[in-house]
């Protein structure tokens, strides 16, 4: 079933960077080094939020309907997460070297929140190369109906969490390119978070 709150992925990018900067210009006034950051976190946290709020309860059909149709504008969403997120690494790391608990917490959680928001968009993609234009293909799901996002987000997870396929079988070259991608992205982000956790940890003990 279509969901009411679903928008194309840039509309909902764009509400949620600018509900994000306007959140960094008030934080600016209490934290000013690490409002940049804070603003992020709560943009990217948003876009995930309402993302799933409108693609989890999709059925079957729905979540074909949907990821089938032509979306030009989601590649410009996917290109937009990326550089922000890379982005905020090097404000990450100017951070790093103040070694204040809050900032570092606050990188942190821009860093969870760039994650989640990639683990999204490649679930996103995951679906749209299922359902491509020449039908179903490149994914078996071992299961009998159609997948729906929430086994695409599954998959997405699952890479992302463990960097590699788990019980589902690939069957497409150009499926394992993008595969391969996702994996390093996430090994990166994944040791960013590691990194920050264990400067977080050690700030908070001393």
């Amino acid at each position: 079933m279509p969901h009411r709150g679903d928008a194309p992925a840039l509309v909902r990018l764009v509400v949620s960077i600018a509900v994000g900067a306007a959140a960094a210009v008030g934080i600016a006034q209490e934290i000013p080094r690490g409002a940049p950051l804070a603003g992020w976190a709560i943009g990217a946290g948003l876009f995930v939020i309402w993302t799933w709020l409108a693609l989890w309860p999709m059925d079957n059909t729905a979540t074909e309907t949907h990821a089938s149709k032509e979306e030009p504008t989601r590649l410009g969403a996917f290109a937009i997460i990326l550089v922000a997120a890379f982005m905020s690494l090097i404000g990450i790391v100017e951070v790093l070297s103040r070694k204040d608990p809050v900032l570092l917490l606050i990188a942190l959680l821009s860093v969870v929140a760039s994650w989640a928001a990639i683990h999204t968009m490649y679930a996103m993609h995951y679906a749209r190369a299922y359902f491509g234009t020449d039908g179903p293909a490149g994914v078996d799901f071992h299961q009998d109906d159609p997948p729906r996002y929430s086994d695409f987000a599954y998959m997405a997870v699952t890479v992302g969490m463990s960097y590699a396929i788990s019980d589902t079988d690939i069957g497409s070259s150009k499926l394992r390119r993008v595969i391969v991608f996702h994996a390093l992205l996430s090994y990166f982000f994944g040791t960013v978070i590691v990194a920050l956790l264990i400067n977080l940890t050690a700030n908070v003990g001393s």
